[in-house]
């Protein structure tokens, strides 16, 4: 991963007409807990749902879509494992709810928003198709890495081969979930995948497990028939400087994680 600042650019063997990046909380006006990390403005806060200005969120889209060669495709995400296509982008001025998006067009943006949760980019090794995915640990356990590659397997084709990059998430040291976590990924696994998901699952205090939700994606993007996986080094909670952090704050922004095909 290589900064492009105030963005951070996948280091991943993507075709060059497959373009991607993830923002940081730097380089917008946000104030306030939605601002820098010492409190000072300066805060590029995507997120219209958070409690932050809406002049000053609209003013950050603004300033991200300078950089895009078309508005994002906002979704309304509800940790689920519904897929938009690029013809539901703000189709009629209605936000489509879904977890996850892909596109075939050039120019249009696929985005999701995080502030912990794993943003998932997604593209077949063709570069005839781009995804993101929003992977909070319910759209993960529920499926939504599966299915955001069965459909784009639709346009590429059977035969295609997929890279994934995994962007800014909630890191294992600080994961913490409870039993009942590792018990959902658990019955979801493949007699294959147990003993790794186990692995995943750190035992904390007080019957607490802390989960390595980077560790819980390869895995799913390994059923889903992708194993070349970049990323998954990067904490949003440890980060403060860099990154939103619901898990730490509380009240905080949100950064988004956008992939599209040049043309």
């Amino acid at each position: 991963m290589t900064t492009e600042a105030p963005w951070l650019v996948p280091d991943w063997p993507a075709p060059a007409r497959v373009r991607a990046l993830s923002t940081t909380r730097q380089g917008g006006v946000s104030e306030g807990p939605y601002g820098l990390a010492d409190g000072s403005p300066g805060g590029l806060n995507l997120g219209t749902h958070v409690g932050d200005d809406a002049a000053a969120v609209a003013a950050n889209r603004a300033r991200l879509a300078a950089r895009l060669p078309a508005v994002p495709g906002w979704l309304e995400q509800v940790h689920g494992c519904a897929i938009a296509t690029e013809d539901q982008f703000a189709a009629n001025g209605v936000v489509p709810q879904a977890d996850a998006s892909i596109a075939t067009s050039a120019g249009r943006v696929c985005a999701v928003m995080t502030a912990d949760c794993l943003p998932v980019l997604l593209c077949d090794r063709a570069g005839t198709v781009v995804g993101a995915a929003h992977a909070g640990w319910r759209g993960l356990c529920g499926g939504v890495i599966e299915a955001t590659l069965a459909r784009m397997g639709q346009q590429a084709g059977a035969q295609a081969q997929w890279l994934a990059w995994l962007g800014p998430a909630i890191g294992p040291d600080a994961f913490e979930v409870g039993a009942e976590v590792r018990q959902a990924f658990l019955a979801q696994a493949r007699p294959d995948e147990t003993a790794q998901v186990d692995l995943a699952f750190r035992a904390g205090a007080n019957g607490k497990y802390f989960a390595d939700i980077y560790a819980l994606a390869r895995i799913r993007l390994a059923r889903a028939g992708c194993t070349a996986v970049y990323g998954g080094d990067t904490c949003t909670v440890s980060d403060a400087q860099r990154f939103y952090s619901y898990r730490r704050d509380g009240v905080t922004g949100r950064m988004a994680s956008l992939a599209w095909l040049d043309a």
